[in-house]
């Protein structure tokens, strides 16, 4: 994991590369890699790279960015892991092609040579990097399928800069006018959604693709994998489950941790008392040591939302090497401006993993396992229940979405009295799994943004979002409700919130997060995932994969991550849906201030 930035100039009439202003952007990213700073800039000066190392595998020279293939005079910057690097190394000399080192970033430069953008099937990992080819004179840049870790473009029409982080990029000249959709965005859903950031120069590079720059001009970003196609291709026939389909999950979810332990430092995992990061500690113990770290709180010190004991006995079942680490309210307090300053873009959530983190690193760890994903993959949120069944009683009820439209226009003066602004747009909204998505995950509603931002920047922001239409296409193609709303998850909820916070919060403590649930091939693995039942196969899979893990594990109700953070926050809000809002604002107006 590291960071990365670079810039450069394709159009003949752009001034050559800064190199100062190159080190600025890269040395802006110091805690995202502490082992090391490289630099390449090319002898004309049209393009350069800059590259923050956390050393990870390969931790000799050898690994050290910029890299250069010299055999093509091929460059790249790389952030991410490639887990099946020894396979592809090993095929890779099968072939004839000589590799001097036993990094990934190698393998991915020999890769591309062997085969170009055909290289993207191959790879199994989470990744952002730069590629400079050669010959070409052709600049390519690719981001991972799930979009697990950033890539930032700001692109002028003549000179085209890039970074691990938005932040980073405002140290070049690069349009911070705000951008609406990113502003609106964020109070609709308490994270920013891409591709927008809340500057109109920055845009994130969708995930799954990859896009090239030339002399030519800025190529349209091409897709080479899709989630919605991903999931598409599971089979939606029901019938009786089978033991060998239960079998053949779990043995993709070990095969998945395997892949994920495989690190030249030693790997952590992040241990709640739920099943998803007891299955993966599970996993992980049989690759050697194991080392588990549980976030406590000292409110809920032996109460019943404290997972301490539990976890405690789990890591003493897998024979761990384990820590509890507990926080309070004033160690929220001594850490609440650091964790802002370290926030690349707003986001409501995130502060537990920014502490698990700091407990990580404190522990000396550089590699930590997340159970970030499962409820998405596994279908266990409470939208899979209650987003279908929404849609399904307003399509019986004798009214629709315009007769919806008017009575939350009739409404909006008692919205006060109502428990949640939400409930006025049941009926507009809720014909729809798109639209009870969004009553389901929405911050606040469309029609409350103008009273909250400028008026007519939350106007051009909604109309830039399109958001009914955005989330339609996220689904697309897909007939089973089960796989929409997961759909709707990984691509929302997931990928604009969770994923992103595990990178800039583990990040600012040079902590490198691995999401082994956050996988394709696990994902094509799940033969009949449409009818899959959470409450029951979940814990079937869990057993045949952990048969050790203690029945109050097994058997202990869906409840999610209960953290006091958030009455931290702000201790008089009446109820956490205010607190997270109230939080919300306090980002909004420090971002906006920026």
């Amino acid at each position: 994991m590291c960071g990365i930035a670079g810039a450069f100039a394709y159009r003949a009439e752009a001034a050559p590369i800064d190199k100062a202003e190159l080190l600025r952007v890269r040395d802006a990213m110091v805690a995202r890699g502490p082992d090391g700073a490289g630099l390449w800039m090319a002898a004309d000066g049209r393009v350069g790279f800059g590259h923050r190392r956390l050393a990870i595998i390969d931790l000799s020279e050898g690994g050290a960015q910029p890299m250069l293939d010299p055999e093509t005079g091929n460059w790249i910057c790389f952030n991410g892991e490639i887990y099946n690097h020894q396979q592809l190394r090993a095929r890779l000399n099968h072939d004839g092609v000589a590799t001097r080192t036993q990094s990934d970033t190698e393998v991915l430069l020999k890769l591309y040579a062997q085969r170009g953008e055909e290289m993207f099937s191959d790879l199994r990992g989470m990744y952002a990097f730069a590629l400079w080819d050669a010959r070409r004179r052709e600049l390519l840049l690719a981001r991972d399928p799930f979009g697990i870790k950033p890539l930032y473009v700001a692109d002028d029409g003549a000179t085209v800069r890039f970074a691990s982080q938005v932040k980073p990029l405002l140290q070049a000249p690069v349009d911070r006018r705000p951008e609406p959709a990113g502003h609106a965005g964020f109070l609709l859903w308490g994270s920013v959604p891409e591709p927008y950031t809340l500057y109109r120069g920055i845009r994130a590079l969708p995930p799954g693709h990859w896009q090239r720059f030339s002399a030519a001009g800025a190529g349209r970003p091409v897709r080479f994998a899709s989630i919605v196609d991903a999931l598409g291709r599971l089979p939606t026939a029901s019938g009786a489950r089978t033991d060998d389909a239960l079998d053949q999950i779990a043995a993709a979810v070990r095969d998945s941790v395997a892949a994920h332990m495989v690190a030249d430092v030693p790997v952590g995992v992040f241990l709640s008392a739920g099943l998803d990061s007891t299955m993966l500690a599970a996993c992980a113990a049989s690759a050697g040591e194991l080392r588990t770290l549980t976030l406590g709180f000292n409110e809920y010190a032996d109460g019943p939302n404290d997972e301490a004991g539990l976890a405690d006995e789990v890591a003493g079942l897998l024979h761990a090497k384990h820590a509890l680490h507990r926080i309070s309210a004033r160690d929220f307090e001594c850490d609440r401006q650091h964790l802002i300053d370290a926030m690349d873009q707003p986001s409501i959530d995130g502060i537990n993993v920014w502490f698990v983190s700091k407990a990580a690193a404190a522990q000396g760890l550089k590699v930590a396992i997340s159970g970030l994903g499962g409820d998405e993959l596994f279908g266990s949120y409470p939208s899979f229940r209650q987003v279908p069944r929404l849609v399904s009683l307003m399509r019986r009820a004798p009214v629709g979405e315009r007769t919806g439209l008017l009575l939350r226009h009739l409404a909006q003066p008692f919205a006060s009295a109502l428990p949640s602004p939400k409930y006025a747009g049941l009926v507009e909204y809720g014909h729809s799994l798109s639209g009870a998505y969004l009553l389901r995950r929405a911050l606040h509603m469309p029609w409350e943004l103008a009273q909250l931002m400028d008026p007519a920047m939350a106007r051009d922001g909604l109309e830039e979002l399109a958001t009914m239409n955005r989330l339609d296409a996220s689904t697309e193609g897909l007939e089973s409700d089960r796989l929409a709303v997961s759909a709707l998850e990984m691509q929302w909820y997931m990928r604009n919130q969770l994923l992103r916070d595990a990178d800039w919060a583990g990040m600012a403590h040079s902590l490198e997060i691995r999401v082994p649930l956050v996988d394709l091939q696990l994902l094509q693995h799940f033969v009949e995932l449409p009818d899959f039942d959470a409450n029951s196969e979940k814990r079937t899979i869990v057993r045949r994969v952990a048969p050790e893990l203690p029945e109050g594990v097994l058997n202990r109700p869906k409840t999610g991550f209960a953290v006091p953070i958030h009455q931290w926050l702000n201790p008089g809000a009446s109820s956490g849906v205010t607190r997270h809002r109230d939080w919300a604002m306090t980002l909004y107006r420090h971002f906006a201030a920026a």
